[in-house]
């Protein structure tokens, strides 16, 4: 008769595996992302510890199963009040950790294939706002005329409506990546490390022009498009 062994192993070294060797050395993930996990597995850790009543440090291999990860979802909801877009969040955390937790350790795989089945639960996209383009028009024509800030200002405004680029992009725009002259365009350096041609109009590359040009100090391809102070650049 074989005998089925208890798993009694604490799970601390798995977690500190799969932020140090998975998380930073092998995925290069930004410190933003890997706070965002250690937040999401403390939370759960801390709810497996209370629900057992017992410290973290004396959880074991065996707690980390489906039927607790349902259980800490609902209480992110019922207790936590998270939205379902956070509960979605804290799912997806978890499927990474018990998919990288699976591989290491084959007596947690059984749990793991359960959790991976643990589905997103739907969410109502997020409503679309925008602008007609007579309330755009009608945006310009009540925009300052006096200032120095004036034609960079406009200039930011026309550049955002005319390419529908992110404040990432914008922020980090520099003159290299613009066409000025002959089928003006701008390259955008955007999420993913991904590149995008978007062409100019003529009044975007106009103001562009006259923005650039007006600078104290002539504008280097290295330097940014859009300064917070016009006349230092």
């Amino acid at each position: 008769m074989t005998s089925t062994r208890r798993i009694e192993k604490n799970p601390g070294n798995l977690v500190y595996q799969f932020f140090e060797l998975h998380l930073k050395a092998e995925k290069d993930l930004a410190s933003t992302s890997i706070r965002s996990y250690r937040d999401g597995i403390r939370l759960f850790l801390l709810f497996l510890a209370t629900k057992n009543r017992r410290p973290i440090s004396k959880l074991e291999l065996t707690d980390l199963n489906a039927d607790n990860v349902r259980a800490f979802l609902a209480h992110l909801e019922a207790e936590r009040g998270n939205n379902i877009r956070s509960r979605n969040h804290r799912l997806a955390m978890l499927h990474g950790f018990f998919a990288y937790a699976a591989g290491q350790e084959p007596m947690v795989l059984p749990e793991a294939e359960r959790i991976a089945a643990i589905p997103r639960k739907r969410t109502q996209p997020a409503a679309t706002y925008y602008l007609e383009r007579d309330e755009v028009e009608r945006l310009f024509d009540k925009l300052p005329r006096d200032g120095k800030l004036v034609t960079r200002d406009k200039a930011l405004l026309m550049f955002l409506y005319n390419t529908g680029a992110r404040a990432t992009e914008v922020i980090g725009l520099t003159v290299d990546q613009l066409v000025l002259n002959s089928s003006p365009r701008v390259n955008l350096h955007g999420k993913g490390d991904k590149w995008r041609t978007c062409p100019l109009w003529p009044e975007t590359a106009r103001l562009l022009g006259e923005m650039l040009r007006g600078r104290r100090k002539s504008a280097s391809l290295e330097s940014p498009v859009f300064l917070s102070n016009e006349t230092s650049g």
